[in-house]
């Protein structure tokens, strides 16, 4: 499955991208595996504390509770905090929305979800003649970065690819030069 999907809509004068947010399977599968762990330590600390087993697969009522039921519970209560943050970033599905660029009017919008609040729509609206360049970032190594950005006149530079694991390179490419073109300016870093 592309993870941002294109939707051109009347006869190629609209070019919309989808960007994944945070509602990606990885996200989904440590939320799931923190809550699953989360639960079954904090089950073994209070096992130990009422000295009756509430786990179906271990016995750890026969734990002393100080330090190693205590412990257990706290570990259990730090993964359950985490899980639940994970499980809302996934709810409000952080990061994503769409990049939308308009040729027949000649506006450009960039949207994300944010956090929940008076500024939970982060929203960027501008003119395609304020548009000086689409620059591709690439940067390898530890810690690799493959983006695309709007560069616009003024000197500001807005990120337009998905925040987390890098793009390939050649989707990256195609983005970015199908953007160019679709824009009618040039394409800079490759």
């Amino acid at each position: 499955m592309n993870t941002q999907t294109e939707k051109a809509a009347m006869g190629d004068r609209i070019l919309e991208k989808q960007i994944l947010g945070s509602r990606r399977f990885s996200n989904y599968f440590w939320a799931t595996t923190i809550t699953i762990g989360g639960v079954g330590f904090l089950l073994a600390g209070l096992s130990s504390y009422l000295g009756q087993n509430l786990l179906p697969f271990a016995d750890p009522s026969q734990l002393i509770f100080l330090p190693q039921g205590l412990v257990m519970g706290l570990y259990g209560t730090a993964a359950i905090l985490l899980a639940t943050y994970l499980w809302l970033v996934v709810i409000w599905d952080l990061g994503g929305g769409y990049n939308r660029f308009d040729q027949e009017t000649g506006e450009i919008e960039i949207f994300r979800w944010g956090f929940p609040g008076k500024n939970r729509r982060v929203e960027f609206n501008c003119n395609r003649s304020q548009v000086q360049s689409i620059r591709v970032d690439l940067k390898e190594g530890l810690s690799p970065r493959r983006a695309l950005y709007l560069k616009l006149k003024d000197r500001r530079e807005i990120p337009l690819t998905r925040v987390g694991q890098p793009m390939a390179l050649s989707e990256l490419e195609n983005d970015g030069a199908q953007l160019a073109k679709f824009l009618q300016v040039p394409l800079e870093g490759l």
